[in-house]
């Protein structure tokens, strides 16, 4: 059976994937979900120090530590960049690599999470550093879409 690591997007968690783990784990397979630090379950740990290589690092150590090989990595959103980041580390543990509604960086990408305000000079919980949330746009399926 495979060995799944699913890694969630910038604004979820690990929980995210509470109801795939059952599924895939009655059908034989185990199923890693890092949390990433300062998202989700790990929202505590946030601090302007966090970064993609924070989140590489994370998944880097749930596969080195768990020692898991011929694994299928998965990426969701933003964690697209985080197992692409992950490939230089591990490349040699996975077996297939998924990008699931992901962002597919190419070589020289970057992530820009700058905060968008002008700065006060002292950081706080919440402060500039913080990202908030894209808001998606989820048109009304009643409207008429025809122009008219």
């Amino acid at each position: 059976m495979a060995v799944f690591v699913l890694v969630h997007g910038a604004w979820g968690g690990a929980h995210g994937f509470r109801k795939i783990r059952g599924p895939l784990r009655v059908a034989g397979h185990e199923v890693f979900t890092p949390c990433l630090t300062g998202i989700g379950e790990r929202v505590h740990l946030t601090s302007p120090q966090v970064c993609l290589t924070t989140h590489i690092t994370d998944v880097v150590n749930t596969v080195l530590y768990e020692d898991l090989r011929g694994i299928v990595l998965l990426g969701f959103s933003y964690g697209g960049f985080v197992i692409t980041g992950a490939l230089e580390h591990i490349g040699d543990r996975i077996r297939h690599l998924v990008y699931l509604d992901a962002f597919v960086p190419d070589d020289g990408d970057r992530v820009d999470t700058a905060g968008t305000g002008a700065g006060r000079g002292v950081i706080e919980l919440g402060g500039d550093w913080l990202v908030a949330p894209v808001l998606a746009f989820f048109p009304d399926r009643h409207t008429d879409h025809t122009g008219e």
